[in-house]
């Protein structure tokens, strides 16, 4: 029978995941205010982002592993906790070192979160009702992006940026108090086997060196020594965790799956278009407060078109795959994206806001909205549905670490505009051709990869818009 807790249990799992998601928006807006107070450079700031999303995205796989094992409401509730206590010490933080250990515990309290509470409302709805509960999931990624851009602008113009991680706090003791008694225990026990801990160790230790060699780059050179090292670093331990995942019992996942063409052109645009949307959110909280001496507030009030663009992008998305499939809406996506990009390469520091940033923001961010949709879409109908749930995590797994790898990127091609002693804007303008240039690369792949057709229903999106 139906646990007539379900839809209060809802309520309060969305409300996890909504939090999970602002914070990472919310700190992007912060970051003047967190490099002025703390003294942090940009191979810092740099860090208090890439970290929270670096460590999401590498252990969600685990994460939702130790739900099978444990039980899943165990695993949310841990999840929970940690993501909590962190962000208490993130709000404490009296260094950059404290600060990015604590964001780095809040990724590992996410990663634990944001699977088991998936799970728990896909098993306690069903039918028609699972539809639904599901949309309502997917449906606070875009709400989550506006609110974190808006949220953050508040916070750090009034009580300060500490007031983005506090503000967490209330809320996570809320959740935690309230869903012992509405969300119900696992009636089946917990699946048996070990998680594959050694293997969310190594890719997770491969996307940091790889992360920190690019971020490295842009304060000692492509060539340098501390550039190279971890990159190749990097690369060693990929295959090492390809290595890990043939001969392990219980694996993150199969490998074979990544060879499988839905899941490489879903892996592929969503790799890209998050690593352009996060980077995007990095160098304009940069170019607006650094080079155009805006407020934190206004900062949020400007991002805020750009933010609903992404929805409206999504849901027009939906609707056309429906009709011409993912191909050309991918390919046509990245394009508008590169549109936007190329449009904002324009700026400068006597730069108009509204005739010379925000169109091309907001183009590029429109642009966005459907490659999301092509991702989750195309891959998760074109694979068996014994699979679709392995897709989905691979999926959103490459989701958070598109937006580490993205940042690392651009802020290393920007670095020489970054830095509090800049006065040139050339770095901003670098990093904005960058992108142009690689959407628009983006789009010719995805209209030879993804795979032909029109997927039998469209979706818009898995729930994570940055």
């Amino acid at each position: 029978p139906a646990d007539q807790r379900r839809w209060l249990a809802l309520v309060l799992l969305c409300l996890a995941q909504f939090m999970l998601i602002v914070d990472v928006t919310v700190v992007n807006v912060a970051l003047p205010s967190i490099g002025a107070d703390l003294s942090a450079g940009r191979e810092a700031l740099t860090w208090v982002v890439t970290a929270y999303v670096l460590t999401f995205g590498g252990l969600m796989l685990l994460g939702g592993r130790l739900a099978d094992v444990l039980g899943r409401r165990n695993v949310l509730l841990i999840g929970l906790a940690v993501f909590t206590i962190a962000s208490l010490a993130s709000g404490l933080a009296v260094d950059e070192t404290t600060l990015i250990v604590g964001r780095v515990a809040q990724g590992v309290g996410a990663a634990l979160l944001s699977p088991a509470a998936l799970s728990i409302i896909t098993t306690t709805f069903h039918g028609a009702e699972r539809n639904r509960a599901l949309g309502v999931w997917a449906g606070i990624g875009g709400s989550g992006a506006v609110v974190g851009v808006l949220l953050g602008g508040v916070l750090t113009s009034g009580p300060g940026w500490e007031w983005v991680f506090f503000v967490n706090v209330p809320v996570g003791l809320a959740i935690l108090a309230a869903i012992p008694a509405t969300v119900a225990a696992d009636r089946r026990r917990p699946r048996e086997g070990s998680p594959d801990v050694a293997g969310a160790l190594v890719v997770t230790s491969a996307t940091a060196l790889l992360v920190y060699g690019l971020v490295e780059a842009g304060d000692s050179g492509w060539t340098a020594t501390g550039t190279l090292a971890p990159i190749a670093a990097g690369l060693l331990l990929y295959a090492g965790f390809i290595m890990i995942e043939r001969t392990v019992a219980t694996p993150l996942m199969r490998v074979e799956l990544l060879t499988r063409r839905p899941v490489v052109s879903g892996t592929f645009i969503m790799l890209v278009a998050t690593g352009l949307l996060v980077g995007f959110f990095f160098l304009s909280t940069l170019y607006l407060q650094h080079a155009l001496g805006l407020s934190a507030l206004k900062t949020g009030l400007i991002f805020l078109p750009a933010a609903v663009a992404i929805g409206v992008g999504a849901q027009v998305g939906a609707h056309l795959i429906g009709r011409l499939g993912g191909r050309p809406v991918a390919a046509a996506a990245f394009l508008l994206t590169a549109t936007g990009a190329a449009l904002l390469t324009r700026v400068s520091v006597e730069s108009d806001i509204y005739t010379d940033f925000l169109p091309g923001f907001v183009i590029a961010a429109f642009g966005l909205g459907p490659a999301f949709v092509v991702a989750t879409t195309t891959t998760l109908a074109n694979v068996d549905h014994h699979e679709a749930g392995l897709a989905s995590a691979v999926i959103n797994t490459f989701h958070e670490l598109g937006g580490a790898i993205g940042v690392a990127v651009l802020s290393t091609v920007a670095a020489a505009s970054t830095a509090h002693t800049a006065t040139s804007i050339d770095g901003f303008t670098d990093a904005f051709t960058v992108s142009a240039v690689a959407a628009a690369i983006a789009g010719g792949i995805s209209f030879r990869l993804v795979p032909p057709g029109k997927p039998a229903v469209a979706h818009a999106g898995h729930g994570h818009v940055h």
